[in-house]
């Protein structure tokens, strides 16, 4: 029976129409979306061309861009081939696994906690949505202060609290500089997470942790065996849009340190900002945001595949 139900299946898919031919005869549709299309590819489609295009020749900053000189490939090995580059990705790279990985447990441990009904649940959960919601700029400047040496709170608290001679110095040390900024961005992301995984949480049917309860299972046994399982496809693009959002952090390093002290905090968006907008390298700087945008393109990739599984599972 289910070979017959599989061979009449195959039948059905091999009958329907090719890629093209579903496009000619939907080709009244695309009319509608036809103004949207063309604002995408004014907006995002040229800039990326035009990218792409600049990042093979030499934009020297004593030359106008018409006068810039076709060099191949060459911006493309002098950055990878650098040490400074590898300086930065390794920046990079600790900067978005400890701020993913931070800012989903703590925002699952938030979730979690928010998920039981309690007394002030509705006004705590207002008062962790503010990093959030509040902006990036204020966010990095209120932080600086807080961190600010001389006059932060956090160094007076320290040294109220005997925990230090002096105050710390959080934004001026190469050894503490890159640690304080992810604290930051720990704070305002993981109440991302929360809300993500509030959602997730209302999902997992109520009946099988009564169940599992009955059966003698421990709230660790019921986490993991039940609630956990129903989170996973939550879980996978909540960390998958941290992933993205900070290796396209800009805001809270770039205010807070702009890269240093001495290149202690650069990382890749910030990197090409200095080379495009203080060193004038057009050329060179388009080479790098392309490496970034096929790192950025492969992360959208396993996100839409996420997506697509999650449907495919949900209608079968």
């Amino acid at each position: 029976m289910s070979g017959t139900a599989a061979a009449s299946r195959k039948r059905l898919v091999s009958r329907e129409p090719g890629v093209l031919a579903r496009m000619v005869r939907h080709r009244a549709d695309y009319l509608y979306v036809a103004p949207a299309l063309g604002v995408m590819l004014l907006v995002i489609g040229y800039p990326i061309y035009d990218t792409i295009y600049l990042s093979f020749f030499n934009t020297p900053p004593s030359l106008a861009l018409e006068d810039k000189t076709f060099v191949g490939v060459d911006n493309y090995i002098r950055i990878l081939t650098s040490d400074a580059f590898l300086e930065v990705t390794v920046n990079t790279l600790i900067w978005t696994a400890f701020s993913t990985f931070f800012a989903f447990v703590l925002g699952l441990g938030a979730a979690l906690a928010l998920d039981k009904q309690f007394v002030g649940r509705g006004l705590l959960r207002g008062i962790l949505l503010i990093p959030y919601v509040i902006s990036a700029v204020a966010a990095a400047y209120i932080w600086r202060w807080l961190y600010h040496t001389d006059f932060g709170v956090i160094g007076a608290i320290a040294v109220a609290a005997g925990l230090t001679d002096r105050p710390i110095n959080f934004l001026d040390n190469t050894e503490t500089s890159l640690g304080s900024l992810i604290v930051v961005n720990v704070w305002k992301e993981f109440s991302f997470a929360m809300i993500m995984m509030l959602a997730g949480l209302q999902t997992v049917p109520e009946q099988l942790h009564r169940a599992a309860q009955v059966d003698g299972a421990g709230v660790f046994q019921r986490f993991w065996h039940i609630t956990m399982p129903h989170l996973k496809g939550v879980t996978l693009v909540t960390v998958l849009l941290l992933l993205v959002s900070n290796l396209n952090s800009f805001t809270i390093p770039w205010i807070m340190t702009a890269g240093g002290p001495a290149g202690s905090t650069d990382i890749w968006i910030t990197a090409i900002y200095q080379l495009a907008f203080e060193r004038i390298r057009f050329g060179i700087s388009s080479a790098y945001s392309v490496i970034v945008f096929i790192v950025m393109m492969s992360m959208g990739y396993f996100y839409v595949r996420a997506l697509t599984r999650r449907d495919g599972a949900r209608y079968g």
